[in-house]
Order: structure tokens, then C-alpha cells, then sequence
């Protein structure tokens, strides 16, 4: 029997209960509700009592846990509706199932004490409170997983909305290079032309806001060749990208405006030329990826807009996709510009998973 693909299954408001982290939560709340049932009753031993709460509590709390883990896929498949009417029943039906084995156990111990009212006063008061907590922490959930969806979708319109901004600007400057090569170079300008199709067939493609790193170097790589085109010699371009995972997860287009912001603002108004450094590194669970490239002395006094909007849109891509885990740093020295980025290191399988 072949599983159900994730993104065809329904999506439901309810966490993993198999997750060691919702079974810890679940602890913490029931051990909250024994400590208010403990001290809104009377008479007897304190300490006794919360410790025979405590167990009674979490037995069902921790049962309740165990059976919505167990049906975790069953309950993925049905969608919201069914899984909160199946998690409330369960809820229930565990208090019941925990509240007869109390009564009649300590009717079997001679301990009637530790109850301390009839059989139909004690299963009513506790289905009554569970009914309660059920409902409380059933409508949390609800609720966190509707904030989750709407950041989710905000963070997602923002995203495109930046990445629709970038592209054009691409696309512009792509469009002057062979513009240059036309008259004096017709052959290599029809090259260009082809080398800017190949990149956006692949560039236009609105489905990934994130791409692997392979894929966001082969797109840097096809737009360093079409500018080789023009520059020649002028430009050089110095790797160093051993150390950088192939699949590290980043926005799409981050590196090449960074290249084409090295060129347009340093290489090409120097009359030698000069060499582009790009370095990527991965340091325990954090990425870095710089370029570094010389510029005119006449340049650093000045910042062209151009170059501050799409080192903008960078800053605001990282933050959407990475919040304040992804950071940009701009190096600014006599005569050499280098910017750093700074994201977390996010196998791209795992950001699929996470995405779909």
C-alpha cells in the first residue's frame, strides 16, 4: 500500500503528537491543571493530593498523546472537521476509561478517601473539566495554525512581490550589454541573445522563490559568460566554492545580482579590468557566500541607486526566507567592495518537503 503524497493530503490544524517537543507541552499543561485542581480543593494532605492528581492528569493526558500519535496519518487523510470531532472524542473517551479505573481501583483498595464523592459526581466532574480543557486546547491549536497559514502566505506574497521587482531590473541591464555587441560584434550579440534565453527559461520560473545553490550558480555562470561576451579579458572571475554545500537552499537570483552589481559598478569602469572574488563556505550550520570585487577610487565616494535597490532586495529576500537568521554585510575599502551573505544552511530537499 503506497503512502499518500504530502501535498495531496489535506492540511489539518492539529501538531505531531510523535514529536518529542508537543509531548513535553502536553506534560507542562497537565501538570498546570493538576497544580489548579490541587489548590482549588479543601481539606487533606496538599502534596498528597497534587501527587495523586498529578499521576490521574497526566495518565490521560499522556494516553490522549499517545492515541492522536498513533492515528497521526488516518487524521491527516479525513482533513480539520474530522480530526478535531475524532481529537475531542478521544479526549473524552480517555478521561471516562482513566476515571473508571480510579474510582473502582480505589474501591478495590478500601481507599474511598482518595475519591471523596460518588461515582456519577466523579466521571461527571472530570468529563465536564476535560470537556472544557478539550475544547481550550483544540481552539489553541486551531488558532496557531491559522496564524501559522496566514504568515506563511504573507511571507510568500512579499517574497514574489520582491522577486518580480529584481527580475526586470535583469532583464534591462542583460538587454544593454547586447545592445553594445550589435553593431561592432552582430556574431557574439547573437550568442548573447541566446545565453540570455537559456537564462530566462529557466529565470522566469515563478514556481521557486528558492533554488539550490547549483542551480543559482549555473544561472551566475551563464550571465558571467554573456558579459565575457563584451568585457573580454577586462573580466576575471576567482572561485572558491569547496567548502559551499551543492544544495544549500537561497533565493533565487541572489548571487548573480551581486556579480552584475561587481561589474556594472566596478570592472567595467576600470580600464584593466579586474578580478571577481566569490567565495562560499559553510561554517557548522550557517552559510556564507561573499563577492568581492575592485572599484574605481572615484567610486566609493559615491553610491549609485542601482546598486543600494538590489542589495535592498536581497537584505529583504534573506529576511522573508530566513527571518533575522539571514543577514548581508558590505565591506567598503580603498578601491574594493566585497559583500557577504549570511543564511542559515537549509538542505533543499528538506525546504521541498517543507514547502509544498
Amino acid at each position: 500500500m503506497t503512502e499518500t503524497p504530502a501535498a495531496s493530503r489535506p492540511e489539518i490544524f492539529l501538531p505531531n503528537f510523535c514529536d518529542i517537543r508537543i509531548v513535553f507541552s502536553v506534560i507542562i499543561i497537565a501538570e498546570l491543571l493538576a497544580f489548579v485542581l490541587t489548590l482549588a480543593g479543601s481539606g487533606g494532605d496538599k502534596w498528597t493530593r497534587l501527587a495523586l492528581i498529578s499521576l490521574f492528569v497526566q495518565w490521560i493526558a499522556l494516553s490522549w498523546s499517545a492515541m492522536l500519535c498513533s492515528l497521526r496519518r488516518w487524521l491527516a487523510r479525513q482533513g480539520g472537521n474530522v480530526a478535531g470531532a475524532v481529537s475531542y472524542g478521544a479526549i473524552l473517551l480517555t478521561t471516562a476509561l482513566f476515571s473508571e479505573l480510579a474510582y473502582w481501583g480505589a474501591h478495590k483498595l478500601g481507599d474511598t478517601v482518595a475519591i471523596g464523592v460518588g461515582h456519577l459526581e466523579f466521571l461527571g466532574s472530570n468529563l465536564g473539566i476535560s470537556a472544557i480543557m478539550g475544547f481550550v486546547i483544540l481552539r489553541y491549536f486551531y488558532l496557531r495554525h491559522q496564524l501559522k497559514l496566514n504568515i506563511e502566505a504573507e511571507t510568500q506574497a512579499r517574497i514574489q512581490a520582491l522577486q518580480a521587482r529584481i527580475r526586470p531590473h535583469f532583464l534591462f541591464n542583460s538587454l544593454n550589454a547586447i545592445a553594445s555587441l550589435i553593431r561592432h560584434q552582430p556574431r557574439v550579440a547573437e550568442e548573447a541573445v541566446e545565453d540570455l534565453a537559456d537564462l530566462f527559461r529557466t529565470n522566469l520560473d515563478t514556481r521557486h522563490a528558492a533554488v539550490p545553490f547549483t542551480e543559482e550558480l549555473a544561472i551566475a555562470r551563464r550571465y558571467l559568460h554573456m558579459e565575457r561576451l563584451r568585457l573580454g579579458e577586462r573580466l576575471r572571475v576567482e572561485w572558491e566554492l569547496e567548502q559551499m554545500p551543492e544544495d544549500a537552499t537561497l533565493p533565487a537570483l541572489t548571487l548573480q545580482p551581486l556579480l552584475e552589481n561587481a561589474i556594472y559598478h566596478g570592472i567595467e569602469n576600470l580600464a584593466e579590468g579586474g578580478t571577481i572574488h566569490c567565495q562560499g563556505y559553510r561554517k557548522r550550520n550557517t552559510i556564507y557566500l561573499s563577492v568581492g570585487n575592485p572599484v574605481p577610487a572615484q567610486e566609493q565616494a559615491r553610491e549609485h541607486e542601482g546598486n543600494r535597490l538590489a542589495l535592498e532586495n536581497i537584505k529583504q529576500r534573506l529576511l522573508a526566507h530566513f527571518d533575522n537568521e539571514g543577514r548581508i554585510h558590505i565591506d567598503s575599502r580603498p578601491e574594493f567592495h566585497e559583500v557577504t551573505l549570511r543564511f542559515p544552511y537549509i538542505p533543499y530537499e528538506d525546504y521541498e518537503r517543507t514547502h509544498r
